[in-house]
């Protein structure tokens, strides 16, 4: 290994799967169309262009520019880009412009900077290359720029949609197509050259591209598409919309507070002549380019978009946003999990004492039902933990209603009677994020049987309480959790034993559609949280995707 790839890799937290693989040799193209593109993955080839009669014939430090001259000619105009921030282009077109020159004026500016490197900005013949006003009528207005500030970028050898715009068509007999990707239909194939060092603004291409380097050295840097909430795309209606709206030179982390992490989810590749570097679609890339650098890229249409169909966009749109809101909400569940885990504190039933006298009493419940040796009790079959998961619940609901009329005179009928359906209770809006809190790390470490154990007790003991849980208590949060674990408990039951169950759990209400509304309207609104309220931190890949559209 080169002492410089030793540094290729810079992000211990890019997923081992996402890492560009490395190739001594290019595939053939059976290999790559099989094991290769389909993964979307980057990929390295070594060796592509030692075949190609440009790997000889383009050097510029062996006689490349003179034979690129003489090649395309003194007559033919080619449109290059113009940067008004220095040796960075970025995608916004407001930073940069493209003016046509005489393809021999770009040469002897790179010859001119090949005999003198360092005093080629303050050559006034050289500002002279940008203040013809030959260029075009357009280019006047950056006569001041400076012609290091050149770059040929993305002109076309071939182009399948424009081909009027191919006008460096000639140079296509010095290159091959590549082994792996022969017979690809390419939609163009365009050469790159600059004449000093510069950085490319961080971008993805909506094409797969192959990246060949005929003389000098690129180093790219990837991330995958799933890196969008650190890169900040801009919006999808902009005329730069693949482009990162966060500046390569000094980014601004007060306003693009996740960028902090645009490197520890990102990998450095470097290609030194004759290397390519297959970049997937949508997957972002930043180039920095060596000084006399020549380089040709293939595009062609990914099966990815190849195989959309334009009636099926509203479809595809909800299913993206679907998994997207399911891995934020998969990951505020698993948050909540951490929140009891990492917990120091227990709760404990005096914890929250109401008003001096328990209006419950379950450690009697268990006494009295094992002295009237009603065996068959719900709570005489919790376990321990189950026992005390149950108990804290319960607290927590009790504790947590406030009794509007004070002297109600109806006289119980049971231990939980004063927790029936009315309008007599409201939970106090301040708690209620406190609740959600509470609620997931009682139920959270419960086994899936083992709270459908405590379910069922409490239908059978406490059936105002749980009534009072599902239609006042549980908050969003709290509904998906619950729901989530009814889908476990239906994974390792029978049929029978699934219907049992919900059978007894909404016999507790009078209205059972309305315990069923009251879970699916916390779990759409959970998700709707989700959609509308995106978290800040890189995780949360649903925050980019707002960015953008």
């Amino acid at each position: 290994m080169r002492a410089e790839d030793a540094g290729e890799f810079v992000g211990a937290r890019l997923d081992a799967g996402l890492r560009a693989a490395r190739f001594g040799s290019p595939p053939s193209a059976e290999e790559f169309a099989a094991a290769i593109e389909p993964r979307n993955v980057p990929a390295v080839f070594r060796g592509v262009v030692k075949d190609w009669a440009a790997s000889s014939r383009w050097d510029p430090l062996h006689g490349g520019l003179d034979y690129l001259l003489e090649k395309v000619g003194h007559d033919v105009d080619v449109e290059v880009m113009i940067s008004n921030t220095g040796h960075v282009f970025y995608g916004d077109l407001r930073s940069h412009e493209r003016v046509h020159v005489p393809f021999s004026r770009f040469i002897h500016s790179c010859k001119s900077y090949l005999r003198h490197p360092n005093a080629a900005s303050d050559s006034s013949k050289e500002k002279e290359i940008v203040k013809e006003p030959t260029f075009s009528e357009e280019g006047c207005s950056s006569s001041s720029e400076s012609s290091e500030q050149l770059y040929i970028a993305q002109v076309s050898i071939l182009n399948t949609e424009n081909k009027e715009r191919c006008s460096l068509e000639v140079l296509k007999e010095d290159i091959q197509e590549p082994t792996c990707v022969k017979g690809k239909p390419f939609s163009s194939i365009n050469i790159w050259m600059n004449r000093a060092h510069l950085r490319s603004s961080t971008h993805y291409d909506p094409h797969h591209n192959l990246l060949c380097v005929v003389a000098g050295c690129k180093r790219v840097t990837l991330w995958p598409p799933s890196a969008s909430p650190c890169l900040y795309p801009m919006p999808v209606y902009g005329e730069a919309s693949n482009h990162s709206s966060v500046s390569i030179e000094e980014p601004d982390y007060s306003s693009y507070t996740r960028a902090r992490y645009m490197k520890e989810y990102s990998e450095r590749v470097i290609l030194n002549c004759g290397d390519a570097l297959f970049i997937p679609e949508g997957w972002y890339h930043q180039v920095d380019s060596d000084d006399l650098t020549i380089a040709i890229n293939f595009w062609w249409k990914s099966r990815i978009m190849y195989e959309m169909f334009e009636h099926m966009d509203a479809y595809y749109l909800r299913r993206i946003l679907s998994r997207l809101v399911d891995k934020e909400m998969n990951k505020m569940v698993r948050e909540s999990s951490l929140c009891h885990s990492n917990d120091s504190g227990s709760f404990h039933p005096t914890d929250k004492a109401s008003g001096g006298s328990e209006q419950f009493d379950l450690h009697n419940q268990v006494e009295n039902s094992a002295s009237s040796d009603k065996k068959d009790s719900p709570l005489q079959t919790l376990k321990p933990s189950t026992l005390q998961a149950l108990y804290e619940l319960i607290s927590l609901v009790h504790n947590s209603v406030e009794i509007v009329s004070q002297n109600e005179t109806t006289e119980p009928t049971s231990q939980d009677a004063s927790y029936n359906q009315s309008n007599e209770r409201k939970i106090a809006a301040d708690d209620s994020s406190l609740l959600e809190k509470d609620i997931a790390k009682i139920i959270l470490p419960l086994k899936s049987l083992e709270l459908r154990s405590m379910l069922l007790a409490m239908a059978h003991t406490f059936p105002r309480t749980l009534e009072t849980l599902v239609l006042n208590i549980l908050g969003p949060i709290g509904a998906e959790i619950l729901t989530r674990k009814f889908d476990e408990m239906d994974q390792q039951a029978t049929k029978e034993q699934q219907s049992e169950f919900y059978k007894i759990f909404y016999s507790v209400f009078d209205d059972q559609y309305a315990a069923m509304d009251a879970l699916l309207n916390g779990k759409e609104l959970f998700s709707f949280q989700v959609l509308i309220f995106p978290r800040v931190h890189f995780i949360n890949t649903l925050s980019s995707t707002h960015s953008s559209f």
